[in-house]
């Protein structure tokens, strides 16, 4: 066996000696999203806008319905806010990981 380097891994407080393949080391590594952006979750298609630039919303309010697979999901409102700006307009084709509106 070649000589390779083990690293420690811990799980639940539990420590392992182990092999990490670099695959794993090099990934993005996960922050927390950040509710003031609202990014598209699957590509579609912008049906209809219930907000404005400047608009007060409250969590869970419709903000957007947005066509994807002939599904018409209906987005909500991720906090309570102010809409500071909205990227995308009703008939657009959007990719997936778009950003469509930003809140204050």
């Amino acid at each position: 066996m070649e000589n390779k380097d083990f690293k420690m891994l811990n799980i639940d407080g539990t420590k392992y000696k182990t092999l990490i393949p670099e695959k794993y080391e090099n990934r993005k590594v996960w922050e927390q999203p950040d509710k003031r952006i609202l990014k598209s979750f699957i590509p579609g298609t912008i049906l209809k806008l219930f907000v404005t630039e400047g608009q007060k919303v409250k969590e869970g309010q419709r903000i957007l319905i947005l066509e994807a697979m002939k599904v018409q999901n209906r987005i909500l409102a991720p906090i309570t806010g102010t809409v500071k700006s909205i990227n995308v307009e009703v008939g657009e084709k959007i990719p997936k990981n778009k950003l469509l509106i930003e809140f204050e």
